[in-house]
């Protein structure tokens, strides 16, 4: 694994590195909600990127109730991950991505990891993620950290219990 691994929320000093990260090594799509721009990295897209971020720097108790945090391998931001509250009580969903050649090397593991102990701190009792069947990476990363995995045709849902220990690695 690249270094050790750690959270930072997302502000104002991570934001250009997270967005370089995402432009040199991830698809718009992977990274952020759909907006109305030209293809690619366009100049809009990246205002679009960093007006997404900047409306959960509130955190969870901020209008968008997401608390975002860029991932750090050996110092150096390689993607993002986030919590955002549910509906439930004590229940957040969680995202992420890394960038290309942060993939495959432990560090999405690392992370969530990072984050269930942050959503424990929270006073969170359950983690929830959604992906697709085919997002090897995604699955194995909820799997290795005691997910309950439910498929419903492509989507699979995925359910971390608080209360128990994650796994050991």
């Amino acid at each position: 694994m690249a270094g050790t691994v750690r959270l930072e929320p997302v502000d104002e000093q991570n934001l250009e590195p997270l967005l370089s990260v995402a432009a040199a090594e991830a698809e718009p799509g992977d990274v952020m909600p759909p907006v109305e721009a030209p293809a690619g990295w366009s100049h809009a897209r990246r205002d679009a990127f960093r007006e997404f971020h900047r409306a959960s720097f509130a955190g969870l108790e901020g209008p968008t109730g997401t608390r975002m945090y860029a991932i750090l391998a050996g110092g150096e931001v390689v993607g993002m991950i986030r919590m955002t509250l549910r509906d439930e009580p004590g229940t957040v969903e969680s995202g992420m991505w890394l960038g290309r050649s942060a993939r495959g090397q432990g560090i999405g593991v690392a992370a969530l990891r990072e984050l269930l102990n942050e959503a424990a701190a929270a006073g969170m009792r359950l983690v929830v993620a959604e992906t697709t069947a085919d997002n090897r990476g995604a699955v194995s990363v909820l799997r290795k950290c005691g997910a309950k995995l439910r498929e419903d045709g492509a989507k699979v849902h995925a359910e971390i219990c608080l209360d128990s220990p994650p796994p050991a690695l």
